[in-house]
């Protein structure tokens, strides 16, 4: 991984481009990410299904993926490292890692298997805006 300009190492969040939550999360992580450490791709995109195959993530994933330092990282070990990053007062979703992995990944995947349910979805992806294309792999 490259390095931000702060010196901080990059990382690639790999999300469901037609999930309208995962969407807004993007959206949330980009405003909140001052130094800019995180570059997006979605699963759907080619780039995507490259950066699942080159780091061994199943297919079956459909939810989000955090690339870093060479590794990937999925379900609620992905969100605790996102938000880990983030500023104050978001970065204190690391406490999150003193419950069991398993406790955390069974309440993930609940939600993420309701995420469209109760967010919705579109037909595509959505296209970033001019200000934060270039943090978005093609």
């Amino acid at each position: 991984m490259s390095r931000s300009k702060g010196g901080m190492k990059m990382a690639i969040i790999l999300f469901d481009g037609v999930c309208n939550f995962c969407d807004r999360s993007v959206q949330f992580i980009i405003r909140h990410d001052k130094q800019k450490v995180f570059q997006f791709a979605s699963l759907q995109s080619e780039k995507g299904k490259e950066l699942l195959i080159q780091h061994g993530v199943h297919e079956e994933v459909d939810s989000i993926v955090l690339i870093e330092d060479g590794r990937a990282f999925t379900e609620s070990n992905a969100v605790i490292r996102i938000s880990s990053r983030l500023r104050f007062p978001y970065s204190l979703g690391k406490i999150a890692r003193i419950i069991p992995r398993r406790i955390r990944d069974l309440a993930y995947k609940q939600f993420a298997k309701r995420r469209y349910k109760w967010f919705g979805q579109k037909d595509q992806c959505s296209i970033p805006s001019k200000e934060v294309r270039d943090r978005f792999l093609s």
